[in-house]
């Protein structure tokens, strides 16, 4: 499930070292407020048997401001989402932004107007097409064509050799990390967009957002459309598009 926050802002833009960042502080600060043990066990600990976190987020988006070469574009109404597939995570946020009105993004203020909840689709056939509106990061071996390990930071890309093993071990361990069907698999990749790196913490994570079709269980498909694809979805990476 989903929150869709309807928000507001005097600004004209977003520095790109915020478009992202902001949100992971934003979802425990949340969790804080609504449901603290759970924001504490997340934040400390993960969930399930490799710890991940099962929460995502997007970039706030403002589709009428407008687009300016080199700037994220803000101003005026705009969308930002948040989503888990554990219904407790997602109630947690309700709960904190009721009356709330304003939240800070990176140094620019968001003025709440309406937050309203979606579900997933029903992906009854089993079958789902899934893009994402930002890249999706995952990390392969850094090791060459000799086995022979060459760097720790092993940005993958579509289309790199180590990339859908490693997209289908994720997709695998998050239906595990749920409880639900972990018969889960990748058919093809329909689309890739540009190569795309955004702040996290220190440094920078490298990507690209991604079409794919996946064809699985009807709630391990929801679970992944709320949650995200790829690694570090609590840091805004792999959001699906609604």
């Amino acid at each position: 499930m989903r929150l869709r926050l309807q928000v507001r802002t005097a600004a004209d833009r977003l520095p790109w070292a915020e478009v992202l960042r902001p949100g992971r502080g934003l979802c425990y600060e949340l969790l804080a407020h609504g449901a603290p043990a759970l924001g504490a066990q997340l934040h400390e600990k993960g969930w399930g048997p490799y710890g991940m976190v099962p929460f995502g987020y997007g970039a706030p988006v403002f589709p009428t401001a407008p687009r300016r070469r080199g700037v994220y574009a803000a101003g005026g109404p705009g969308v930002l989402e948040l989503g888990s597939p554990l219904l407790a995570v997602v109630e947690a946020w309700a709960s904190a932004l009721a009356g709330r009105s304003l939240l800070d993004w990176g140094g620019v203020a968001l003025r709440v107007e309406r937050v309203e909840p979606v579900e997933p689709p029903a992906f009854a056939s089993g079958w789902a097409r899934l893009r994402t509106a930002t890249p999706v990061v995952l990390k392969g071996s850094g090791r060459d064509e000799n086995g022979v390990r060459t760097t720790r930071q092993a940005w993958l890309l579509p289309g790199e050799p180590e990339f859908d093993v490693y997209f289908a071990q994720n997709l695998r361990r998050k239906a595990e990390t749920l409880g639900v069907d972990p018969e889960v698999s990748l058919e093809r990749i329909t689309w890739v967009g540009a190569k795309r790196s955004f702040a996290v913490g220190e440094g920078l994570k490298v990507g690209a957002p991604v079409e794919v079709e996946l064809r699985g269980a009807p709630e391990t498909l929801q679970a992944l459309w709320s949650w995200g694809l790829g690694q570090a979805n609590a840091a805004g990476f792999g959001w699906v598009v609604a």
